[in-house]
């Protein structure tokens, strides 16, 4: 059997989290900055019609809810994609430490299953 250099398989654990964070992070920042903005753009658009008139009492509560689920849905959003990246790193992550093992198990013949995260 192989002795594991411990370094090394700490050393591709970052690495192999490093890459899907910064892809993946990446991908939330564009996400959240459009999202943000929008957000933003709507409630001046909200601020704008009530101090116009354009959006009236009767009306205000529905402006004031479609705010309210614009906020809802960005955040939901965000959550599944986090989620999303804790499953890539998770698979990411035991995929290499496995490979580890069982590299250095190769020669007993013996080869452990990689668990899978249901």
């Amino acid at each position: 059997m192989a002795a594991i250099d411990v370094d090394q398989l700490v050393t591709d654990i970052k690495t192999v989290a490093t890459q899907i964070l910064n892809k993946d992070i990446t991908t939330v920042n564009g996400f959240s900055e459009r999202q943000i903005t929008a957000i933003g753009q709507q409630a001046a658009l909200v601020a704008e019609g009530v101090a116009s008139g354009q959006i009236t009492k009767e009306t205000r509560e529905f402006f004031s809810a479609s705010l309210e689920k614009m906020v809802q849905n960005f955040l939901e959003t965000l959550q599944g994609l986090l989620w999303m990246t804790i499953e890539k790193l998770w698979n990411a992550m035991v995929g290499v430490i496995w490979k580890t093992i069982n590299g250095a198990i190769a020669s007993t013949g013996i080869a452990l299953p990689v668990p899978v995260k249901v």
